[in-house]
This record gives C-alpha cells, structure tokens and sequence, in this order.
C-alpha cells in the first residue's frame, strides 16, 4: 500500500493530571517544623504547599486568627479575579501547647473557619521522636528533648528531613497509635500527642 494511503490514527490525548489542593500552613515556630516540612515538601514533590511563619506570636488563638486572616484574604482575591484556584483548599495551624493559655478559644476559631489544626503536645519535638522510638509516655519539653538527642545528639532545633525520611512511616504510624489511645480514653490532645502527621499525610496525598 503506498505510503500516502495509510490510514492515521488520532493522537491520543494525554490523561488529565488532577491539579493537588491549595494548601497553607501558618506555624508558630521558626526553625524546626519550617525547616522540616521545606524538606517534606520536596520528599513528596508537592509545591501546593504554603508556609508561613508568625514569628514571635507564641500564643495558639493569634496563630488561628492569623490563618483566619490569610484565608479570609485569598478568598477575597479569588471574589475579585474571579478565580477560585487562588482560594485555599486546606489552611493549617501548627503549634505546641506548652502552657499556651487561651487553648481552647484556638480550638473553637479554628472550628468556626474551618481550620485545620496539628497540634503537638508537648511540643514539636514528639513527632520528630515518634520517627525513632515509641511513645515515651507523659513527658515535658525538655524530657522529649533529651529522648531526642540519643537518636540525634547534634539536635539544635534545625531539621535536616534526610534525618527523618526514611523513618517517616514508622513515624506515622506511631502518632496514629497514640491518637486512637487518647480517642479510647476520651482525653483529646492528652500528652503525649500530636496531630502533626494529619498535616503530613494531606501533603503526601
């Protein structure tokens, strides 16, 4: 058959690639879960992730109502552009409870908004020992610290997630044992617990 007779077919369309949700993390801390969730980031190649720092507040209610403030302007943006991609799909907040006051006022905000909380009891520092070890039981701050430091004795504050990749489904998993413990027990966000993982996973998915 002469070359110019044959019969072509239609190219075929590439699949559609779901665009992944819009999300925004306000965390208090400045160093550790910054530089640990720019490494997560990049381990799952998700760059619908926006990070942002409120350096200083220290207190959950003024990270809520910062989160509270950022989404009300993006959705205000997205109104004005007519473009509700520029909306965020999740907003998260990060912190520690510490001795924090005004917890539960954080809690009730981030309801009403639709907020996302990872709150880690005591403190950060949990979900980074959960990558290493089980639960260590009631701890405080510095005692989470020091179980830390036998797995990672240069521990600064500063993350380097290569530390932590290969560890991370054990990590998971472990902060998934301890939530369903507290749900058993009724005691929601008892120490130790963290909700860290929550925040991970919808980045991973």
């Amino acid at each position: 058959m002469a070359k110019g007779n044959r019969s072509r077919r239609p190219a075929r369309r590439a699949p559609f690639k779901e665009v992944k949700p819009l999300l925004l993390v306000v965390t208090e801390g400045e160093v550790t879960e910054p530089e640990y969730l720019a490494g997560f980031v990049r381990w799952c190649a998700n760059p619908r992730v926006h990070v942002v720092v409120e350096p200083g507040a220290g207190v959950p209610k003024t990270i809520v109502e910062s989160a509270k403030r950022l989404k009300q302007e993006a959705e205000a943006r997205a109104r004005g552009e007519k473009d509700d991609n520029l909306r965020y799909d999740e907003v998260w907040c990060v912190f520690d409870v510490d001795d924090h006051p005004a917890l539960n006022d954080a809690r009730q905000i981030a309801e009403s908004q639709a907020l996302r909380l990872a709150v880690s009891n005591p403190c950060i520092e949990l979900w980074l020992l959960l990558h290493f070890q089980d639960q260590p039981g009631l701890k405080r701050r510095d005692q989470v610290v020091s179980l830390l430091k036998k797995h990672l004795p240069s521990y600064d504050k500063h993350v380097d997630f290569r530390d932590y990749q290969a560890l991370y489904d054990q990590a998971e998993q472990r902060a998934k044992r301890l939530e369903e413990e507290c749900n058993r027990s009724g005691e929601d966000g008892r120490n130790p617990s963290t909700g860290f993982w929550k925040l991970t996973l919808s980045i991973r998915q």
